[in-house]
């Protein structure tokens, strides 16, 4: 074997011993996929699912009548602020902005709006509803409740909130609002027409209701 045979068998046993001794890659392992949570929008589970039916059923019926509360607080408002009266008309408005808060928290909203049914028939519910409207009332400067001396005591500005609701109500019931405080609001709330509160009532009616029409 002259010596570039024997080179070339050399780099021949080197080559395999290389090949031999190099080490199989490993495999990489699959990671495994993190599922990721949204935090805002949790799954959907049965009892889930009838909180936000219950939920949303309670929204629109206290947002539908504060919006109605929020107009009315407006429409009244804007009248004083043109006859003069900036800052009252001011505040009003603002009221009607503030108006029945309390109705998203705690017992009130617990309780205020359940549906009838929930409530006839269950001596606990009625008590729950009795204690929630007792809070609404004694907690709302709008309504002769939360007044020791009750509705005479009330200051101009509770009295024209406290119209701008009756109105609310009434149009949510369908009834005549002139013909509910002659009839029920004087005996519920201990006044006579002959009293200043009854002349001013009827005043701040008249600034956000159409006059009656008379057929002469």
């Amino acid at each position: 074997m002259n010596v570039e045979e024997n080179i070339i068998s050399e780099k021949e046993k080197l080559t395999d011993e290389v090949s031999v001794s190099k080490p199989k890659p490993k495999r990489l392992k699959k990671e495994k996929k993190v599922e990721v949570v949204d935090p805002y929008k949790p799954k959907i589970t049965r009892k889930l699912k009838k909180d936000i039916s219950i939920t949303e059923d309670k929204i629109y019926t206290i947002v539908r009548h504060i919006k109605n509360v929020q107009d009315n607080c407006l429409l009244m408002g804007e009248k004083f602020i043109e006859r003069g009266l900036v800052d009252f008309g001011k505040e009003l408005i603002a009221r009607g902005f503030c108006h029945d808060n309390s109705k998203f928290y705690g017992i009130e909203w617990d309780n205020i709006t359940k549906a009838g049914n929930e409530i006839d028939n269950n001596a606990n519910a009625k008590l729950k509803l009795k204690l929630s409207i007792f809070h609404h009332q004694s907690t709302n400067k709008h309504h002769p409740e939360s007044w020791a001396g009750g509705i005479k005591e009330m200051t101009d500005i509770d009295l024209c909130e406290m119209i701008c609701d009756w109105k609310s109500r009434s149009e949510e019931f369908g009834t005549d609002l002139r013909k509910w405080i002659d009839e029920s609001a004087t005996k519920r709330y201990k006044f006579t027409n002959e009293d200043l509160v009854y002349k001013k009532i009827m005043y701040f009616v008249d600034m956000i209701c159409e006059k009656p029409f008379v057929n002469v």
